[in-house]
C-alpha cells in the first residue's frame, strides 16, 4: 500500500485531529465548566423543581423520582452540549486557515469528519462517564451489563451528534450563527427525545415526535442500562437491541453527512 494513499494516511489523520482535539481541551479548562456545570445544574434546577408535581403514566404505586428519571437525560445533555463546545471551533478554524490547509493535504474527507467527531466524542464519553458514577447515589441499579451499554451509548450519541455540528458548523459564517442553528436544532431534539418527560403522558402529536427522533432512542437504551434492564425501569420506547440499533444508525448518518459536508467549499465569507 503507497504512504501516501487515501487508506493509509486515514488512522494517522484520524489520530491527530483527534490527539488536536484534546489539547484543545486540555488548554481552555472553560469548556469543561461549560459542558459538565451546565447540564448538572439543569438537572437539579429542574429535578428538585419539578419533584413534587411530576408523575409517572401507570401504577402509582411504582412512582419514579423525577431527579431519577431526568438523570439519563442528562447524560445525553452533557453529551450534545460538548458536541457543541468541541465543533464551534471548526468556524474559527476556518478563519485561521487550518482548514484550507487540512484541505489541501493529501487526507480523505472521511478521515477529516471522523477525525474531528472522534476527538468531541471521546470528550463527551470522558464527561459522561464522571456524571454517571453519581448514579447509584440517585438509587439507579446498574449492573456491570448496563455499564458497558450505557459507556456505549455515550460514545454512539456523542459521535452523532459531534458529526452533526462538525456538518453544521463546516458552512458557517460565524460564531453566534453557529450558535443559533445549534440552539434552534438540537435543544428541540433533546426535549423531545423523552428526556425531560415520558412520551406516555406526552400529548399524541408530541408522542408521534418523540417516537420519530432518533435521539428519544439513545435516552431509552440510556435509561434501560442504567435501570440494569430489570423492571424497575421506567417503560422503554423499544428493546435495548432496537434503541441500540437506531442510536447506531444515528451515528452513521450523521458521519456521512459530515463527510457530504467535508467534500463542499468552505464558506468563504
Amino acid at each position: 500500500m503507497p504512504p501516501h494513499s487515501p487508506a493509509a494516511t486515514l488512522p494517522r489523520t484520524v489520530t491527530a485531529l483527534c490527539r488536536r482535539e484534546v489539547k484543545k481541551f486540555v488548554r481552555d479548562r472553560s469548556r469543561l465548566l461549560g459542558a459538565l456545570a451546565q447540564p448538572v445544574g439543569f438537572w437539579l434546577l429542574l429535578g428538585l423543581g419539578f419533584q413534587g408535581a411530576f408523575q409517572m403514566p401507570g401504577d402509582a404505586a411504582a412512582q419514579t423520582p423525577y431527579l431519577e428519571f431526568l438523570f439519563p437525560g442528562i447524560v445525553v445533555l452533557m453529551v450534545l452540549f460538548t458536541a457543541i463546545f468541541s465543533t464551534i471551533s471548526v468556524v474559527d478554524e476556518r478563519r485561521e486557515g487550518f482548514l484550507q490547509a487540512a484541505l489541501v493535504a493529501p487526507v480523505p474527507r472521511f478521515g477529516l469528519a471522523l477525525g474531528n467527531a472522534a476527538g468531541g466524542t471521546l470528550l463527551a464519553a470522558a464527561q459522561a462517564v464522571l456524571f454517571l458514577a453519581a448514579a447509584p447515589l440517585v438509587g439507579l441499579p446498574v449492573t456491570p451489563g448496563g455499564w458497558t451499554v450505557a459507556l456505549l451509548v455515550c460514545v454512539l450519541a456523542g459521535l452523532g451528534f459531534t458529526a452533526l455540528g462538525f456538518a453544521i458548523a463546516w458552512q458557517m459564517e460565524s460564531t453566534r450563527g453557529y450558535h443559533a442553528v445549534m440552539n434552534v436544532l438540537l435543544i428541540p431534539l433533546w426535549l423531545l427525545s423523552g428526556a425531560p418527560f415520558p412520551a406516555e403522558g406526552a400529548a399524541p402529536v408530541l408522542r408521534w415526535l418523540i417516537y420519530a427522533n432518533p435521539v428519544s432512542y439513545a435516552v431509552s437504551a440510556l435509561r434501560q442500562a442504567l435501570y440494569g434492564f430489570g423492571p424497575a425501569a421506567p417503560e422503554a420506547l423499544a428493546s435495548p437491541a432496537v434503541c441500540l440499533a437506531v442510536t447506531t444508525v444515528f451515528a452513521a448518518a450523521m458521519l456521512l453527512l459530515a463527510t457530504r459536508q467535508a467534500r463542499r467549499p468552505l464558506f468563504s465569507g
